[in-house]
């Protein structure tokens, strides 16, 4: 009988603890450290296949041609970067809380090596293969081009919109009633 009482008092007190809406609301500095310790918010994944292809057989200096094309497959995320948020971002007027959050951006390209082939490749007799080097800045450059895609594909407005959900759910559960998101390009281009 004991056994059931204390499982009734535990279950009594959960009860009373979850329906006081009286919780305290945590400052504006310790809701700082909470978010800075998400560091970058990754809210937008795409995958993105991209092929690649040089020739230098318009050289008129060099006899036969070469030709190289590569396949790869990248990741690439897009969020915000909550280690740059500071004190002064945050403003909590009883419970709302206000927070100016650093623009969106892509976070990372992940290209993994298992992901690049060559698929199609001709050397002529007289010239030399691609060398690691040329290939590399290939890559590079196919990995710009990544990069630019996942914003014309949409992923910083996409990373927008689910960073504000995310933080929003985030804030509630802290507490917070009203949850104003804005971006603030001009105080946080400096810090990226």
């Amino acid at each position: 009988m004991t056994f059931c009482k204390n499982i009734f008092i535990f279950l009594f007190f959960l009860l009373i603890t979850s329906c006081n809406n009286n919780k305290k609301l945590p400052a504006p500095a310790d809701t700082v450290a909470l978010l800075q310790q998400m560091q970058e918010l990754a809210t937008v994944e795409y995958t993105i296949t991209k092929v690649v292809k040089a020739s230098d057989d318009k050289t008129w200096f060099k006899i036969g041609s070469r030709k190289i094309l590569i396949t790869c497959e990248a990741t690439v995320k897009a969020g915000i970067d909550l280690k740059s948020l500071k004190e002064e971002d945050i403003s909590v007027s009883g419970k709302t809380i206000t927070i100016q959050l650093p623009e969106p951006k892509i976070l990372s390209v992940n290209m993994p090596p298992e992901n690049i082939k060559v698929a199609y490749q001709k050397v002529d007799l007289f010239r030399d293969a691609f060398t690691s080097g040329e290939r590399n800045a290939l890559l590079v450059q196919a990995e710009q081009q990544i990069k630019n895609a996942g914003t014309e594909l949409g992923a910083i407005e996409q990373a927008k919109v689910n960073s504000q959900l995310v933080l929003s759910r985030f804030l509630m559960q802290l507490g917070f009633e009203k949850v104003n998101l804005t971006y603030n390009k001009a105080s946080h281009n400096g810090r990226q």
